[in-house]
């Protein structure tokens, strides 16, 4: 398939892997690459030494396009952009900050950038900045998400009429079918989060891993909205959340509970009740762990056979 978003990043197929802290290693990366997609490494969780390591293994393993996902409120941001120029990585997808402040040093040193957007007011503000690309995220991800709390299905529509730049929606996709239903809405390419968590590649703890295939309907919840929304799934954990918010509890103290190693405890380590597990409603679709080269290939037929079924009915 050729479109504006293959052409951009120069992949097969317009197949985004999320950048997920703690999921989004070099191995998962590069085996989304090399199956036709984009695999993106996920900086949210590295220390500068580690991007750089990972940056090297990922080109060692694939000589296909891969790219780095960095949240742009990370504290040691200017090393990261600084490691990125300096081993050739080419794409960088940036979000959680305003797109303005480092689009243009990736653009004046031939990086293709693209934002991640939970609104339309951000989405235009990405396109003003120069962005190549946005990613339209609905609040059914998993992970840190948008205030608004606007889903995926009323978001990409919106954005696609508010902008004319290449776009990508996200949250809530992780089937051929979901994929084909955000075309239709106006996508362009598809990126998917919690499907890829659940792979063999994955570099999550593998308790976590079975925790997104056994979770059912309900089981996640947008919380910490006076901090920074993030959707997981209910354990003790988001109970002392739910409790300390009832309770009214400051950002201080919220900030104080969440240390800063939960989502490291939960995903990484395996900690299933003390550890923050960061994951979208969609895993409750999810009953299998496989490498990524089959959910790719499972992903793209599913599209494909759909799409084509349904040319043949009109």
């Amino acid at each position: 398939m050729q479109n504006r978003i293959t052409d951009l990043f120069k992949i097969e197929l317009p197949v985004i892997q999320a950048g997920m802290v703690w999921c989004s290693g070099w191995r998962l990366a590069s085996a989304v690459s090399n199956a036709g997609g984009l695999g993106l490494i996920g900086a949210g969780s590295m220390h500068p030494p580690t991007l750089e390591g990972h940056i090297k293994k990922c080109k060692i393993a694939t000589s296909n396009s891969f790219g780095v996902n960095i949240p742009l409120l990370y504290p040691d941001i200017d090393k990261l952009m600084e490691i990125i120029v300096a081993e050739g990585v080419k794409i960088v997808f940036t979000s959680a900050g305003n797109p303005a402040t480092w689009t243009g040093y990736l653009k004046d040193r031939g990086i293709t950038v693209v934002h991640v957007v939970s609104s339309v007011k951000f989405a235009k503000k990405s396109m003003q900045a120069g962005v190549d690309a946005v990613v339209a995220e609905g609040f059914e991800a998993g992970g840190h998400n948008g205030r608004e709390e606007t889903t995926t299905f009323c978001l990409v529509p919106m954005v696609r009429d508010a902008v004319d730049i290449p776009l990508i929606a996200a949250g809530g996709i992780g089937s051929g079918r979901a994929m084909l239903a955000a075309e239709a809405l106006g996508a362009e390419g598809f990126q998917i989060g919690t499907r890829f968590a659940a792979s063999t590649e994955s570099s999550a703890h593998a308790q976590f891993k079975h925790r997104i295939t056994n979770s059912e309907e309900g089981e996640t919840i947008l919380t910490l909205k006076q901090l920074t929304p993030v959707r997981l799934i209910k354990n003790q954990f988001y109970q002392q959340v739910q409790e300390a918010e009832q309770r009214c509890a400051t950002k201080e103290e919220l900030k104080v509970l969440l240390g800063r190693s939960r989502a490291k405890k939960g995903i990484f380590e395996g900690d299933l009740e003390e550890g923050e597990l960061e994951i979208g409603q969609v895993a409750a679709a999810i009953k299998d762990i496989k490498p990524a080269k089959d959910i790719v290939k499972e992903l793209w037929n599913e599209y494909s056979q759909l799409k084509s079924r349904l040319c043949r009915e009109d």
